[in-house]
């Protein structure tokens, strides 16, 4: 069901609200910055997207993938969204949500939605990881 949550960081700098379907779905990547983070996430389109406060507090981080803009509160070092663009592979700008910057989910909710793997390791985002147990 669609519901909108809030989130934040965690120092309350960046905050958010996003409209997602948590039974929808979730997702892990295996590329470096999401394992070193263990990043779990959920999509949600730029509309379904709204930054509440602490838009000049984000730092942009964007390593080897230029699609791929992971931002973090300069405060308290916390990543709870990024964006990404990928036109040839989607056609449009999506957000990961980070679910652990939620607040109030239902986590029996949360454990019973699908996840879905990502190779982002070697760059094929539409194959699974060989491994997933550290995901």
């Amino acid at each position: 069901m669609l519901r909108t949550y809030t989130g934040s960081c965690h120092c309350g700098a960046i905050r958010f609200e996003v409209d997602v379907d948590i039974s929808a779905g979730t997702g892990k990547c295996n590329c470096t910055i999401c394992t070193k983070t263990r990043l779990w996430t959920l999509n949600a389109k730029p509309e379904m997207f709204r930054l509440m406060a602490g838009e000049t507090d984000l730092t942009d981080y964007q390593g080897k993938n230029w699609v791929a803009h992971h931002l973090f509160c300069k405060h308290c070092g916390v990543r709870p969204f990024e964006w990404v663009d990928m036109p040839n592979m989607i056609g449009a700008k999506y957000y990961n949500i980070n679910v652990g910057c939620l607040n109030e989910v239902d986590i029996d909710e949360l454990m019973a939605a699908p996840v879905t793997y990502y190779d982002g390791l070697n760059d094929d985002w539409a194959s699974t990881p060989a491994e997933t147990r550290h995901l």
